[in-house]
């Protein structure tokens, strides 16, 4: 299985996250950054056309054999797909319609669920607000890995499966880590999602269902998009938690790669996050960054003092009772 990592814990500190402090120097000395909070105009035209896109591709599958179904799924269906989760990681922050239209925003990410063929986004929603308020929270933010998952996945194969079974990690982690209950929009997303799930299979058979739902397991999985994942967070240096990655990647990825100034700054859409680098850019230029998503993946799997375990943690006063 190959030689065993070298970690055997998280890099446990006892600082409060880098975001508050950076945010609130940025903003007394660039207080125009501000201006740049709100909603994006063009957010919900491009998330339509790939929304739209992949309905067409639905059609255009239904008669493929299945080696071609599959094919199509991992190089075209699953970068739109991982892409539109990005889009809803996006309007999980309002950017989509603003903070008084709330409620839309919500109903759009379900929108933008829908090629991905499984409901996604109004659980993402509820999770993902921890990771920022509570970043490497003990049993609060769920995108640190469990225990079990440090210890085990070790070695070069066995980081290769864990890399393939990503989307399965975080659709099964929250509920080991930090269970909640079911809320209602949660419900609808469901409802909404298998209502079209079922239409496309009256239409056009299982083979686009496959298509779209295996394109979003291969997209987030062992794929070049999926680098962000672990060059977002993953302790790649001592003692820095959050990196930006600045490559052209961010193009088709909501400008994600801009992990940084997005944990600085979350109500700016990503659309405006490199204005952030350009005007406060003495903050970031001397930060580490990745320079290439596929760098990450072949160093996360083949460094052995990478792996799981390789996530700043610490304690927060508040439990996740309260």
């Amino acid at each position: 299985m190959g030689k065993t990592g070298g970690r055997g814990d998280f890099e446990w500190v006892y600082t409060d996250q880098p975001h508050t402090s950076r945010r609130k120097e940025i903003l007394a000395k660039y207080p125009q950054i501000k201006s740049l909070m709100g909603p994006d105009p063009q957010l919900k035209w491009v998330v339509s056309g790939m929304v739209l896109t992949q309905l067409l591709a639905c059609f255009l599958v239904h008669d493929l054999s299945w080696k071609w179904i599959f094919f199509w799924a991992y190089a075209f269906g699953g970068c739109i797909n991982h892409s539109l989760t990005l889009a809803i990681h996006d309007i999980s922050h309002n950017v989509a319609f603003g903070n008084k239209l709330a409620k839309w925003n919500r109903w759009f990410a379900m929108w933008a669920n829908l090629p991905i063929g499984l409901p996604y986004s109004a659980a993402f929603k509820k999770y993902h607000i921890d990771h920022h308020r509570y970043l490497g929270g003990d049993q609060l933010d769920v995108d640190i890995p469990t225990d079990f998952e440090g210890w085990f996945f070790c070695t070069p194969a066995r980081k290769i499966l864990w890399l393939f079974l990503q989307p399965l990690f975080y659709a099964l982690r929250p509920l080991v880590v930090n269970p909640k209950p079911v809320g209602r929009l949660e419900i609808q997303n469901a409802m909404v999602q298998f209502v079209v799930d079922l239409i496309i299979y009256y239409l056009w058979g299982v083979k686009p269902i496959v298509y779209l739902i295996a394109g979003s397991i291969l997209g987030m999985g062992l794929h070049p998009i999926s680098g962000h994942f672990i060059a977002e967070h993953y302790m790649f240096l001592k003692g820095h938690e959050t990196y930006s990655y600045y490559g052209a990647l961010n193009l088709i990825t909501f400008n994600v790669g801009y992990h940084m100034e997005h944990h600085d700054f979350p109500s700016i859409p990503g659309s405006k996050l490199p204005q952030v680098k350009e005007i406060a850019a003495e903050y970031y230029d001397s930060l580490p960054q990745h320079t290439s998503w596929s760098r990450v993946l072949w160093d996360f799997v083949f460094d052995d003092s990478i792996g799981p375990y390789s996530r700043i943690k610490r304690e927060y006063k508040l439990s996740k009772q309260e």
